[in-house]
């Protein structure tokens, strides 16, 4: 079967009408992977024994002609920070390479509940901290687009599988525009949900305040089918919102004119490569073709972002990542003196150097005499952040702008740089701060066929807004 642009209804309906098994589809993907990973780095952890029991329950019910789910049979790739029981999971880091979870993500197992196929766990910036995914302890991930060339992170993985058709469609985590720029750079559909909408349970913390779990997929409709599979209360994580459900798949059926998208001047100001901002106004006019009004609205403390964004992601990571000090899991250094060596040893055995300079950002930020000055005044800098986004929604129903400043830069351009790595996600950690939905969509390519992607923003809870603008664009483009 060609699994070029696969979707997840062409892959189901395939499996449905008895065109090829979902066993067949399911080695299909395992041949591809095998043929085309090694040059890419997108997969850490296949999991065939998983993958094909499940795709035989689905063929199970096809023969008798039971009812399908709406992933039966749908190969998925799953970002390794995401727990997967009895499969390996390493946060992309030397200091849980042997760890193998007793329990599923939640995320997870409701794709599999809607008969999805597990193929394996991806690539990523260790515990998600990157920009490049070129900090995972194990290789680096090439974009498919131009192998010479970042593919974005920390979603590194979960974005080149998808691109390189290793997937139909994947589940990364966004902390700061891990799902976003992955996407933009891999040229792919990237959604990060509203804080809350998906359950974060069995998600290896970075900063908790912040991280969220969402898919990428060829086409907006896939996201949509994705999105309505994985949201919903989840009573094992308390910070899931008792927020109805929509159905995405309906909602982005319904017209955009006569919408109104707001325009931010922020996001087009020093530091935007002119053809990223050609591309994106290009797609604005074509928002405003198919009838959307288009408004200029203000976020003023959006310079303040990255800073703010720093301080409060390594605040939050210093603290979730104090549990990882070899005594109940994860690597333990050998030969040690006292317990204080123990942890001292084990951690600096297992840490990569980006996951150690932001646990010590984070400490020094928490630390008596500082707390006030930096942590403290990130959060007040954070709340302003959001009620600029709550005052532009009371004059448009999305916000539209770059997702990234650039296309994919080259592997090892930025690694000795990290604060103008952190800068790659000067468009895309607002959302994060402010807790509301955003998606990047593929707009168009620069003179080197590298992929630029346009970002939709959208108030607390309404993904069902961006997903109609973003399937809206995909039809008319």
């Amino acid at each position: 079967m060609n699994l070029r642009n696969l979707t997840i209804d062409a892959a189901r309906s395939a499996v449905a009408e008895g065109k090829i098994s979902a066993t067949a589809l399911a080695e299909s993907y395992f041949a591809k992977i095998e043929s085309d990973d090694p040059k890419i780095g997108a997969y850490l952890m296949l999991s065939k024994e998983r993958a094909l029991t499940k795709a035989a329950e689905v063929d199970a019910q096809v023969k008798k002609g039971e009812k399908l789910a709406p992933l039966a049979g749908v190969p998925v790739g799953i970002k390794d920070v995401l727990v997967t029981k009895g499969v390996r999971t390493t946060a992309g880091s030397k200091i849980l390479a042997n760890y193998i979870p007793p329990y599923d993500c939640t995320a997870v197992a409701r794709l599999e509940s809607a008969g999805a196929v597990v193929l394996g766990k991806l690539n990523c910036d260790e515990f998600a901290m990157g920009s490049s995914n070129e900090n995972s302890a194990y290789k680096p991930v090439h974009n498919p687009r131009d192998l010479s060339r970042v593919p974005g992170g920390s979603s590194g993985g979960s974005a080149a599988a998808v691109a390189a058709d290793m997937a139909v469609t994947t589940l990364g985590s966004d902390t700061g525009g891990s799902i976003r720029q992955p996407a933009s750079f891999c040229g792919v559909i990237g959604l990060k949900p509203t804080y809350g909408r998906v359950s974060r349970y069995g998600l290896i913390a970075f900063a908790s305040s912040l991280d969220n779990i969402g898919p990428f997929a060829k086409t907006a409709k896939d996201a949509a089918i994705m999105l309505r599979t994985i949201a919903g209360r989840d009573p094992m994580d308390s910070t899931s919102a008792e927020v109805p459900v929509p159905d995405y798949v309906v909602e982005i059926e319904k017209p955009v004119k006569g919408m109104k998208i707001g325009v931010a001047k922020e996001y087009f100001g020093e530091g935007l490569e002119p053809e990223t901002r050609a591309a994106i106004e290009a797609a604005i006019q074509k928002l405003a073709k198919l009838g959307c009004e288009i408004v200029d609205v203000s976020l003023p403390h959006t310079k303040y972002a990255i800073p703010a964004y720093y301080l409060v992601a390594t605040a939050e990571a210093s603290s979730n990542l104090a549990r990882f000090d070899g005594v109940r899991y994860g690597h333990r250094a050998n030969s040690v003196r006292s317990l204080s060596d123990m942890y001292r040893r084990s951690r600096d055995e297992g840490f990569g150097p980006e996951v150690k300079r932001r646990i010590m950002l984070g400490t020094y930020a928490l630390s008596a005499g500082y707390y006030d000055a930096y942590y403290l005044k990130a959060q007040r800098v954070r709340t302003l952040l959001t009620n600029d986004f709550i005052e532009a929604f009371k004059k448009v129903d999305a916000i539209v702008g770059p997702t990234c400043p650039t296309p994919a830069f080259k592997l090892g351009e930025k690694v000795d740089d990290p604060l103008a790595m952190y800068l790659a996600d000067i468009y895309t950690v607002t959302a994060n701060l402010a807790g509301i939905p955003g998606i990047s969509i593929p707009v168009g390519n620069s003179k080197e066929n590298l992929p630029i992607g346009m970002q939709i923003f959208g108030k607390h809870f309404d993904e069902a807004t961006i997903l109609r603008l973003a399937h809206a664009y995909e039809q008319a483009a």
